[in-house]
């Protein structure tokens, strides 16, 4: 039975040496190196180079528009958010404007609710006035007399005879005048 299997044994029981190793075909080998590289060299100048180019130069390409875009849309965020800014600044202003008008138009209501009390209160007031100084000149007449019948009680029990009525009008009236 012959089996098919590779050897390193050359016919006559020597070692063969490895293939590349083997100064019998060193000729060959570079021949076809030559041939193998130039090969490969023209492929990859002709070929695949020019592709992986193109592809690096559109990647660049389209990282410099992603840029471009990405730096516009900042742009208009931040012309955005300046405009957000500037309207909150503004309603801010409006609301100052309004609560300050707010406050003076009540300020003026109130001012002239107190205004139209105190108004009333002095009429109040003025009418208590007359009232009081009615009720002391009435008092202050009858005072006078209750003086004059006082005294002439007092006169009529100390001395025992009652003085004359001219004599303790009189009298009271220059003690009141004092």
């Amino acid at each position: 039975m012959a089996t098919n299997t590779a050897h390193t044994e050359a016919p006559g029981g020597h070692k063969i040496p490895f293939p590349p190793f083997n100064a019998q075909t060193f000729a060959s080998q570079l021949f076809w190196l030559a041939i193998a590289f130039t090969f490969l060299y023209v492929a990859m100048s002709k070929l695949a180079l020019p592709r992986i180019g193109a592809i690096i130069d559109g990647r660049a390409k389209r990282i410099a528009d992603d840029l471009a875009e990405a730096q516009r849309l900042k742009g208009e965020s931040d012309a955005a958010i300046a405009a957000y800014e500037k309207a909150l600044a503004d309603a801010r202003a409006r609301a100052q404007l309004i609560a300050n008008e707010m406050r003076d138009k009540q300020a003026a209501e109130a001012q002239a609710s107190r205004k139209k009390l105190e108004d009333a209160l002095n009429v109040k007031l003025a009418d208590a006035e007359k009232s009081i100084a009615a009720t002391k000149k009435a008092a202050m007449a009858n005072v006078s007399s209750i003086a004059a019948q006082a005294a002439t009680a007092i006169v009529e029990r100390l001395i025992g005879t009652a003085p004359g009525e001219k004599a303790v009008a009189d009298a009271v009236a220059e003690a009141l005048k004092r």
